[in-house]
């Protein structure tokens, strides 16, 4: 995966076990999540101006998921600054590792906009990266996923990957879809800083319940579900169907083996 931020469990930044202690709540409750949160949301909305879209189809409390499409790396600021209420995503562990005043800076903003340190990796880490989804979720907050897995680098919309649709049917989260625009131009991948002169749309989709596609147990169910949320995305967003998993091309002969025999991608 090349995206900074996990979107699921399939193709996501998953997580490395960690202390339970560190594993519980976030730090939504702390001063530094509320005080970023609202100097962060106050600046961007003064600096970029972002239209916003559907936030009255937005739960005000309990679990939701928010299910995006990915265009760049500011998506994950350009949601929590455009919701109604706080928003928590995974992102790479190691923008809280760094030390000195810069590690500093970068942890603390991180914070800032509700994310979730996890390690990459794959198999269990996976699954903790899941649990990890689960229990925010439990706890009544909301998180946002991005199905598609990774960055799409030309602009249409990529195939759905399963693990929000088994999150949703878990959980019993409901779905809201969100359509950006825009973001990729505010902040196109190789860019160190976003522009200041491009408009961003964020577009809330009313809520999504895919209980009635099945159990979570149910790879038909999962797959019919993360239809449904990638179409509700779709028209929000406007793109392109590519028909297609972003992926990087299959290397050597048995990869590509591997991915034209059918199976479920998770």
């Amino acid at each position: 995966m090349n995206s900074e931020h996990a979107a699921a469990p399939e193709g996501a930044t998953p997580a490395q076990p960690e202390p339970d202690e560190e594993r519980s709540t976030p730090k939504q409750a702390g001063f530094i999540y509320n005080f970023g949160r609202s100097l962060i949301r106050s600046l961007a909305r003064v600096i970029y101006r972002p239209r916003i879209e559907g936030t009255e189809h937005v739960p005000t409390d309990g679990p939701v998921i928010f299910a995006s499409n990915h265009l760049s790396f500011i998506d994950s600021i350009a949601i929590p600054v455009a919701a109604p209420r706080p928003v928590h995503f995974l992102a790479k562990s190691t923008y809280f590792e760094g030390t000195g005043l810069k590690g500093s800076i970068v942890r603390e903003f991180f914070v800032s906009i509700g994310a979730i340190p996890v390690r990459r990796g794959a198999g269990q880490a996976a699954l903790d990266a899941l649990d990890q989804q689960k229990q925010l979720l439990e706890a009544g907050h909301a998180v946002a996923l991005y199905p598609e897995g990774t960055r799409s680098l030309d602009g249409r919309l990529y195939k759905g990957r399963t693990g929000v649709a088994f999150l949703a049917l878990e959980s019993g989260a409901p779905v809201v879809p969100v359509g950006l625009i825009g973001t990729d131009d505010a902040m196109p991948k190789g860019a160190k800083f976003p522009r200041l002169n491009k408009r961003i749309t964020v577009r809330f989709g009313a809520p999504i319940d895919v209980s009635h596609h099945g159990p979570a147990t149910s790879g038909r169910a999962r797959r019919l579900a993360t239809d449904e949320i990638m179409a509700a995305i779709h028209e929000l967003s406007g793109q392109e169907l590519a028909g297609v998993y972003n992926e990087a091309p299959a290397q050597g002969t048995v990869e590509k083996i591997k991915r034209a025999l059918p199976h479920e991608r998770r």
